[in-house]
Order: C-alpha cells, then structure tokens, then sequence
C-alpha cells in the first residue's frame, strides 16, 4: 500500500506530512511526497527555468523527507503540469496510490480550522482516489497512529461503500470503528423536524449499520455506534467525544460524478468546527 502526500513547503504541507506518517505507520503502508510544479515558463533573465526549480524543489523535499521517522519508507517524486490538481491525481493513479493527503492550512477559502487553498478545493471535487485533509497544527500534535476510526453514514446508496472503505481501514489499522450518525433538528420552512421519530429512526440506522460493521471485520475489531443531535450539523458534531489520534471518514456528495470525490454541502459543515483528520471517499459506480 501506498499513501500520497501533496506537498507544499508551507505549514500545510508539513501537517500534510505529519498526518501522511501518522497513516503510513497505522496502514502498514509506505509514503511518497510528492511536488507539482508549473510547467518552462518565459523567464527574465533568461535561464533553465525547469533544472532551477527542480533543484530547489529536491531541497524542499530533502527537508519534508527529513520530517518523516526511519520507521517508514518514504520516497520523493517532483513533476510538471500546468494543474497542479490534476498532476497530483495523475501521480497517484500511475503509483496506484490508496490515498492522497493534503494540508489544510494553506491560503484559500476558510472552512473553520481549515482555509483550503485551490489545489485542496480542486482535488475535493475530482479525485478518484480517497483524500485526507490534515488539519491545522497537525505537524506539532505528536500524534504517532491512528486511535479510532469514525464512520459518518447517511442513509443514501453510497452508504454501504463508506462502510466498506471504514472497514477495511480499521481492519488493517487493528483500531477501533465508532459509527455515527449525526441528527440536526434545526426549523426548516417554519417548521421543526419531528425530532423525537427523526432520532428514533437514526438509532435504528445506527443499530443496524453496527451489525453489518461487525459482520465485515475482524472479531477483535471495536465496533460502536452512536446517534447526536443538535439543531445543527456543527452543534451535533462538537457533541461528539474527540480525542488526539482520531480521524473521521466520509462520503462524497450525491452531486460527484461515479469514482470520483465531492466534498457535500453536510461534510463542509463538518470540516468548519472539526479539530479531526477527515478522509472523503469517492462515489462508488452509478
């Protein structure tokens, strides 16, 4: 298995590493650092604009490598492309890489914790590959594994294969599975959601997602499940126990195209108050 980091020399691209080790080591996996740089420009003075950053681009890389424990094997990649999204995509998918990590502490549009620079935004609405978003800070966390696995699952079709991806993480992780399911109860066109049935409904979910959970892992796999409410998506995910170590998975928007990602309008709300890794999960085929 391999994981992919996308990497800045930013503060961003060192959380991005931090959390890219702290998988690699959970998954048993090896990691590649990866640069994208823009493609021979006209530059003035003129020069070997490619062998000039290339070369400067190694030092970064020398330096983000150095971030990394001799525990895991980790290897350096720099390419051209006029998208650095769209380079980055190309990289995982010709190293066949299980995942790609990103910093989300770059400059761009801020989501709570997080401000997602384009590259980020780009990559949350295309890749075909599962995206970790480091959160701000991850880099000084001194978090060395993953502790447990939460699983976010509506009840649209593409439940079963963010069940699936959780699964199978935790199983090779040998850590724990907690699956939620988040209620917001806020008014809607004037009217409050019964909440009393809509809670209900969401325990019942809940129960039966942990038995398929179960069902799928390892005996000595934890698995739990849990419903909270709030009158919002925020307010009921800030009720959630976090502890260091934990990340989220989600799934991706009824809007993305099928093996492709889209960041939805429920996991960008989450994105704004969580202090968690968060791992969205392509749209599996149509």
């Amino acid at each position: 298995m391999r994981i992919l980091v996308a990497y800045l020399a930013t503060p961003g691209g060192a959380d991005a590493v931090a959390l890219g080790a702290r998988l690699a080591r959970s998954l048993e996996a090896d990691l590649e650092i990866t640069m994208v740089l823009p493609p021979e420009t006209v530059i003035d003075p003129p020069g070997n604009y490619e062998e000039l950053l290339t070369e400067r681009a190694q030092e970064w890389l020398t330096e983000a490598k150095e971030l990394v424990d001799d525990d895991i094997t980790v290897s350096t990649h720099i390419l051209f492309h006029e998208s650095s999204a769209e380079g980055i995509i190309a990289e995982a998918e010709r190293t066949d890489s299980a995942m790609i990590v990103v910093g989300g502490g770059g400059g761009g549009a801020l989501v709570g914790s997080l401000t997602l620079g384009s590259v980020v935004n780009d990559l949350m609405h295309s890749s075909p590959v599962p995206v970790a978003i480091a959160p701000r800070g991850a880099r000084s966390s001194g978090i060395r594994r993953v502790r447990e696995v939460t699983c976010a699952i509506g009840e649209r079709r593409e439940a079963p294969e963010v069940l699936q991806a959780a699964v199978d993480g935790v199983a090779r992780g040998g850590v724990g599975l907690r699956l939620v399911s988040l209620v917001a109860v806020e008014p809607i066109s004037g009217a409050a959601k019964t909440d009393a049935e809509v809670i209900e409904r969401a325990r019942q979910h809940a129960a039966g997602l942990v038995e398929k959970a179960k069902a799928l892992s390892p005996e000595d796999i934890s698995v739990t499940g849990v419903v909270t409410s709030g009158r919002h998506i925020e307010d009921a995910v800030n009720k959630l126990d976090w502890h260091d170590g934990d990340l989220i998975v989600v799934g991706s928007s009824r809007l993305a195209q099928p093996r492709r990602i889209f960041l939805g309008s429920t996991a960008a709300k989450m994105l704004r108050v969580l202090q968690v890794p968060m791992v969205v999960v392509p749209k599996g085929d149509d």
